[in-house]
């Protein structure tokens, strides 16, 4: 890895405390705008060993890191709503419809975090929890070869682009940071006027020409939305991009909320795939692990809060109509979800683990 990434890396080597890791991965991934290159890393420093052997990050933490990913991830779609801030009632539908990823991804959290902690330290006593121990048996079921220098195609794909932002790296820009924060800014940049050209081309006659072909075919029911979400995640690498480009055709009308919810499920599902890319490509059995662990909380998430869809979907909708009369509250919900808890939450548990550890 490249010096740009260093400073993620230096932050999620880190975490062995599982809340800081929780954290620590929301933040990254608020920040590089992408859940599936903080999956990658992840598994990668899990892959990766010490020179006593050790993995940099132990499978265990990974497993916390990869739930903070799930929910930073959902930040692009909630900043492309305020693209709609202009029209009172374009904005409540497309902010409702970027926060019902958000809502949808705490709340799975919110039930399995605490699941994986407590069987981890009470059950299992450190070797991780029951969504740990179960990929590892799967992964170990599985017994993909290890390889010491995995060929993969990945590699030889990416490597233009990987020597591009090196020597970008190299010769612009001193401090990492900078440079991370460069990359993540431009794909943003691209990102917002990629999807204004797409809401612009939406208005008029072609909205209303094709809203009804996407009403028919590609949200006629839940199931074809949860596969078309999927499906598009899957061929763009990018949970982030496929999430948001709904939210502007949700704005517009196209798509009702209740097509949206099972279309980010579907998308959650569809990032994953970046993960197993990533394990299979270097096949240690800890990297297979988070992997398979990475598919298994988002398939667990939507078995629990699918047929309690009204929950998420309900709160989307009264937090959606509350921004719509005061954009303070978005811009609350945005800041207070992807910056301040995280960070309040990493330094607070390190301050805690200082004090009652003595040092």
């Amino acid at each position: 890895m490249g010096k740009s990434s260093d400073w993620l890396t230096n932050i999620l080597a880190h975490a062995n405390n599982p809340f800081v890791a929780l954290m620590g991965s929301v933040l990254i991934t608020a920040i590089v705008q992408s859940s599936s290159f903080t999956t990658a890393l992840i598994i990668t420093l899990v892959a990766a060993t010490n020179a006593d052997g050790s993995p940099i990050l132990s499978p265990a933490t990974a497993v916390y890191a990869i739930m903070g990913a799930n929910i930073g991830t959902s930040v692009t779609n909630t900043i492309v709503s305020f693209g709609n801030v202009r029209i009172k009632r374009q904005f409540r539908r497309a902010f409702t419809a970027a926060i019902v990823h958000d809502i949808f991804n705490w709340l799975t959290v919110a039930m399995l975090f605490p699941l994986e902690w407590i069987t981890d330290a009470w059950l299992i006593k450190g070797d991780g929890g029951i969504l740990k121990v179960g990929s590892q048996w799967l992964a170990d079921f599985l017994a993909l070869p290890e390889v010491s220098k995995p060929h993969s195609p990945v590699k030889v794909i990416t490597k233009p682009v990987v020597n591009g932002v090196e020597w970008i790296s190299e010769h612009l820009f001193s401090n990492e940071i900078w440079m991370s924060g460069f990359i993540a800014g431009l794909g943003l940049i691209l990102l917002f006027i990629s999807l204004s050209m797409m809401v612009k081309n939406l208005k008029g006659a072609l909205l209303r020409r094709i809203e009804g072909m996407f009403r028919r075919v590609f949200f006629r029911n839940d199931v074809s939305a949860y596969g078309v979400g999927a499906m598009t995640t899957v061929l763009v690498q990018s949970s982030s991009v496929t999430t948001s480009l709904i939210v502007p055709l949700a704005g517009a009308g196209a798509v009702k909320l209740k097509r949206v919810f099972p279309y980010t499920l579907g998308a959650n599902l569809g990032t994953t795939v970046t993960g197993v890319i990533a394990a299979t490509a270097n096949p240690v059995t800890g990297a297979v692990t988070v992997a398979i662990a990475h598919v298994t909380f988002n398939i667990l998430g939507t078995l629990i809060w699918y047929p309690l869809r009204r929950i998420p979907i309900g709160i989307a909708r009264w937090y959606g109509d509350l921004a719509s009369r005061s954009k303070r509250y978005a811009l609350f919900f945005l800041f207070g979800m992807f910056v301040i808890v995280p960070f309040i939450g990493v330094f607070v548990t390190e301050w805690m683990i200082r004090i009652f550890s003595g040092s």
